[in-house]
């Protein structure tokens, strides 16, 4: 009776301690993220305390800069999970209210369905706040005018192995740490092989927004993004679209163009102000972690919009940015 109550201990003993060890298999713990820093300078306008910019988000001071440290730290355990991403630094307080660049709760309700509720960054537009996540450093009128982040609920489902559908209720349009007034954006993503149109509401905010973003590569060196979107707020918004050829000259170097059309619509104005901007960027990789990518722009609008060396009125800018991004 003694050795088989032992046998029987034993047992139960080596059925608790794998349980244990497929729980502790189970979770997943990540933490990662980027810092970057810079250098800016115009090269046909003011860098003293007349100093311009183009109007767009982050990468706008002279001399050399600031952008922001990331720290995303990520946990799951079975089929739920959370994320708390944070951020430090001019470009973090210029994107997000507080250090909380997102910050969500997430359910795997099945294999082709999660929930998501919290606060998490934009599905619209091609390019994203942390710049690890895009190819040009400085961002595009497209992506200043439109929304950086939703509080809210998502569902996302998996439809096929080519399609998906995302769709939402939030707060209104980068009002995310609460709700003010009681109004609600609606959001919808539909996705085919890497191609997505989205769709968002917000009679609060932006209005209605369609957006498309997608990609293609023609070869295992060359890429090609797209980025067009168009607002409407009762008569008041934008519309534009921007494209994103990329060639790789080798597994380190990669050149990139963006080139971008951007237009303000307003029933008050005769003509929609516009401006047309070409960002040649050059990305390269130093034992993986660590990129550098110098960086020319040119801006032209259809208005005097800057000035230059004499400050005297001009449609167009040129400027040039050196950046370093380091990943962990």
């Amino acid at each position: 009776m003694k050795q088989l109550f032992t046998l029987t201990l034993l047992l139960a003993t080596i059925y608790l301690t794998a349980q244990e060890e497929k729980e502790i298999s189970e979770k997943k713990f990540t933490f990662n993220g980027s810092i970057d820093t810079y250098y800016r300078t115009n090269l046909t306008g003011p860098n003293d305390d007349n100093q311009i910019a183009p109007s767009t988000s982050f990468a706008d001071t002279a001399g050399f800069s600031l952008g922001m440290a990331n720290i995303i730290a990520s946990y799951e355990k079975g089929k739920i999970g959370g994320v708390a991403d944070l951020v430090f630094g001019p470009r973090g307080e210029a994107a997000s209210a507080t250090v909380l660049n997102q910050l969500y709760a997430f359910w795997n309700v099945s294999e082709s369905t999660t929930l998501t509720l919290g606060k998490f960054n934009t599905y619209l537009g091609y390019e994203v706040i942390a710049p690890a996540g895009n190819f040009n450093y400085s961002t595009s009128y497209l992506f200043s005018n439109g929304p950086f982040s939703h509080t809210g609920l998502k569902a996302d489902f998996s439809l096929s192995e080519d399609f998906s559908l995302m769709l939402g209720i939030f707060n209104q349009t980068d009002v995310t740490e609460f709700n003010p007034d009681g109004s609600y954006a609606i959001g919808a993503q539909l996705g085919y092989n890497d191609q997505f149109l989205n769709l968002l509401y917000d009679k609060a905010g932006l209005g209605f927004e369609i957006d498309y973003t997608g990609g293609f590569n023609t070869s295992e060196e060359f890429f090609i993004g797209i980025n067009a979107a168009y607002t409407d707020n009762e008569g008041e918004g934008f519309y534009g679209a921007a494209i994103y050829p990329q060639y790789s000259t080798s597994s380190s170097f990669t050149l990139g163009l963006r080139g971008e059309y951007f237009a303000i619509q307003s029933e008050s104005l005769n003509d929609d102000p516009s401006v047309f901007t070409a960002t040649l960027t050059g990305s390269y990789i130093i034992d993986e972690d660590l990129i550098l990518k110098p960086e020319l722009r040119i801006d032209n609008g259809s208005e005097d919009i800057f000035v230059d060396t004499d400050l005297k009125p001009t449609k167009s800018l040129a400027s040039f940015v050196m950046t370093a991004i380091y990943k962990f």
